[in-house]
């Protein structure tokens, strides 16, 4: 029986898994230095403006935090003059700091991929200084200022991809950046390519050139008409895809070339009242349908391990590892001394 981590590797690249990935089984996640000099608030807290000067609310009745687009709390107020009011944060910490983050990443099991765990992304921060309504209009009608905010953002994601190959060797970065909703793309497929292929194919490109394995990128979303984009970009595992996005298909289309790890939608399993009935019924239609062991890995939709309400996503887990022994005989407990007790995070 494969190790998580080899079982997903051969998912990956179409090799010889022995059953499906079991969601994020396979990945353990840490963040870069950068990430403990970038403040979030934590739920029900005040809020908080981060190292990029974007103000972030995280009430206590909502699901995650956000930036907050008041007037006064906008940082970009004019995108003919960008420049006056975003200032990329430093990146030069201490080796000390790299040291301890590698440390705990050197004492992790080997059972899992030692992912990097990078948010926001390009579009996503340009939204995040802008806000959602002014970035998809200023995409429209300020190209060149929106071209050149892009390659400024990118600049420093790639000079932060330098500093974490130098000083982590990760095997996997698993990235953040939305790029639709559940029916569509923010932006038209031209556009997207226009502003985000070649930024993409530099951080990326680096990433593999400089021994990372895997890109993982999320957006739980529909992306459809991007997928290609993606490709060209480097990536090796979409993160995300909905239902909408009819993952069976894409699983026969784009075999070989990169793998779609999802279609356990959040909203058919994460709700006040779910059971375990809903999850098994969730589960046992994406196996059956998509019926691939490699290019497709099911998981929630969400961008990390966990759910919304306690123990729905313990209910997926649990219905993968019977539907794996149903189909290839190993046990639950088989399949969990095969991944690391817990899913690691710094």
């Amino acid at each position: 029986m494969l190790t998580a981590k080899e079982n997903m590797r051969q998912c990956i690249i179409g090799g010889k898994p022995d059953r499906y990935v079991n969601q994020y089984e396979a990945i353990q996640f840490f963040m870069p230095a950068f990430s403990f000099h970038n403040p979030r608030p934590a739920k029900g807290e005040p809020d908080v403006k981060n190292a990029w000067g974007v103000t972030y609310s995280y009430p206590s009745h909502v699901p995650a935090s956000f930036p907050v687009h008041t007037p006064d709390k906008i940082v970009i107020k004019d995108i003919e003059n960008w420049r006056e009011y975003v200032h990329a944060p430093a990146l030069d910490f201490p080796d000390e700091e790299w040291d301890s983050i590698k440390a705990k990443m050197d004492a992790a099991p080997d059972t899992a991929f030692k992912a990097v765990f990078i948010a926001p992304g390009l579009f996503e921060q340009t939204h995040h200084l802008l806000s959602i309504d002014e970035a998809l209009l200023d995409y429209v009608v300020y190209p060149d200022e929106m071209e050149e905010l892009v390659n400024y953002l990118a600049d420093w994601e790639l000079e932060l991809a330098k500093q974490i190959c130098d000083h982590l060797h990760p095997e996997m970065i698993f990235h953040h950046d939305d790029w639709g909703s559940e029916t569509n793309t923010f932006l038209r497929t031209e556009m997207f390519e226009d502003y985000f292929l070649e930024p993409y194919k530099k951080i990326y490109g680096y990433y593999h050139d400089h021994g990372v394995e895997f890109i993982v990128h999320h957006s739980d979303s529909y992306c459809v008409n991007i997928i290609p984009q993606m490709i060209e970009m480097g990536i090796d595992v979409w993160q995300g895809p909905m239902r909408t996005n009819n993952v069976p298909e894409l699983v026969k289309q784009y075999q070989g070339q990169i793998t779609f790890m999802g279609d356990l939608d959040n909203k058919l399993v994460d709700f006040t009242g779910w059971t375990q009935e809903d999850c098994r019924k969730a589960v046992r239609d994406t196996l059956d349908s998509v019926n691939s062991l490699t290019g497709f890995i099911p998981c929630i939709t969400q961008g990390g391990p966990g759910s919304l309400f306690p123990g729905t996503y313990q209910g997926l887990i649990d219905e993968i590892r019977l539907y794996n022994q149903e189909k290839f005989g190993f046990t639950p407990e088989e399949q969990a001394a095969m991944a690391p007790p817990t899913v690691i995070m710094f």
